[in-house]
């Protein structure tokens, strides 16, 4: 199945693009998504925290994905 992925801050940089249309098993959580991502992009496991949003909401640990959710990568952000 195809999930569309929206990189924000450090996650946009290490992929090089804003946007990525990727493709993952029909029965992906979002685990299995960001072991693919992990393993497509290693820089992506050096980041400490990073959290995971399907359809503008916080994903559950085990999540299921289904076909064309929006997922988005969401690091740390600091500042004041």
């Amino acid at each position: 199945m195809q999930l569309n992925i929206l990189l924000f801050g450090i996650t946009k940089e290490i992929v090089g693009q804003q946007k990525l249309s990727l493709k993952v098993p029909e029965e992906a959580t979002v685990p299995v998504l960001m072991d693919q991502l992990r393993q497509q992009y290693p820089k992506l496991s050096e980041l400490k925290s990073l959290m995971i949003a399907v359809n503008d909401e916080y994903a559950q640990e085990q999540q299921a994905l289904q076909e064309n959710d929006e997922i988005a990568l969401i690091p740390p952000v600091s500042g004041g």
